[in-house]
């Protein structure tokens, strides 16, 4: 298996996947410097520092809002829709597995009870950032 996964459609990445397997030593980003949600993955040894420090007030431009989910427990399918909301494909992640959704559209159905915990920019209004959708029926998902 793969530790690490990029979903793209038409040179658009969708999502990038890290499977709870997933390590390396040292310090990787798996975004590139333009996403607007920035998701990383360190490793260090016992003693190592990270000198203190604070972030600066930059203004930006976010046009998107890009989710980072932490599947705490459980299994859940993710389903990816093109910005067309046209279905693509599905993947399964399970507990311990982290996803950004980066662009496009997606939804979940939870194959088991599960638990994630969500990270995504603010202010956020449910009103203004989502558009809801129909759903691809089950006997037409593609893994």
């Amino acid at each position: 298996m793969k530790y690490f996964k990029s979903i793209e459609h038409k040179n658009q990445v969708l999502a990038l996947i890290i499977y709870s397997e997933f390590q390396t030593d040292g310090i990787e980003f798996f975004t590139d410097e333009n996403f607007s949600q920035q998701l990383g993955y360190m490793n260090r040894p016992k003693d190592y520092i990270i000198t203190p420090h604070r972030h600066n007030p930059v203004s930006r431009e976010v046009l998107y809002t890009q989710e980072v989910l932490f599947i705490k427990s459980g299994k859940v399918r993710v389903d990816f829709y093109s910005d067309a909301e046209m279905y693509i494909k599905s993947t399964i992640l399970n507990n311990g597995d982290i996803i950004l959704l980066a662009s496009g559209g997606h939804g979940f159905k939870f194959l088991e009870k599960s638990e994630i915990i969500e990270v995504k920019q603010g202010p956020y209004s449910e009103k203004l950032d989502k558009i809801r959708f129909e759903m691809i029926s089950d006997d037409a998902i593609n893994y």
